[in-house]
């Protein structure tokens, strides 16, 4: 494959790995000989709820010449993390986040460390307190059909996604939050 400008540019920033059980199956230490392969320079790992594979990760794409990006999918309570109730996907809505520097890393430990902490309940869950107190250095991507703003949209509450698209906004500023589009 011949690199291009626009495989160059192109950057996946929702990948799972091994460590997302049942939904990825991608080897970390396969991932920057893929992403080598197809013209790329940079990848993201966004592991549901975990950062297991995250040195091994940066490890690998570093050797590789790769830069790597950290992150996760992590789980939001739609009340408080501690609310026990129902179960099922009505306890939580997908969130990617990635790491911009060295402090949104420690955030995103202190995110998932306190999702299993204070929040699982069937998932290791983060809610909006947690988020507000952790949210810099980190950048926040809406996520798969399983964010609340594709939730919202699947409904037909285009208004409710607004409200939410422009609330991730205030929280992690707008040069902090986008919109995932997904095929």
């Amino acid at each position: 494959m011949e690199k291009t400008q626009e495989t160059g540019d192109f950057v996946h920033l929702h990948l799972h790995s091994e460590y997302s059980l049942l939904d990825g199956a991608c080897r970390i230490a396969d991932i920057p000989a893929r992403v080598k392969e197809c013209g790329h320079t940079a990848v993201a790992i966004t592991d549901h709820g975990v950062l297991y594979g995250a040195v091994a990760f940066y490890c690998a794409c570093r050797d590789a010449g790769i830069k790597p990006i950290i992150g996760c999918e992590v789980y939001v309570a739609p009340r408080s993390r501690f609310d026990r109730g129902n179960t099922g996907e009505a306890n939580y809505h997908h969130l990617v986040l990635l790491c911009e520097n060295e402090v949104g890393y420690h955030n995103l430990m202190q995110l998932v460390s306190r999702g299993f902490t204070e929040g699982f309940y069937s998932r290791p869950r983060v809610d909006r307190e947690l988020l507000e107190r952790y949210h810099e250095g980190l950048i926040a991507l809406s996520a798969c059909i399983a964010g609340k703003i594709p939730r919202l949209l699947s409904a037909g509450d285009f208004a409710g996604a607004r409200r939410e698209a422009e609330a991730m906004a205030r929280l992690f500023g707008e040069d902090h939050f986008y919109i995932e589009l997904q095929n």
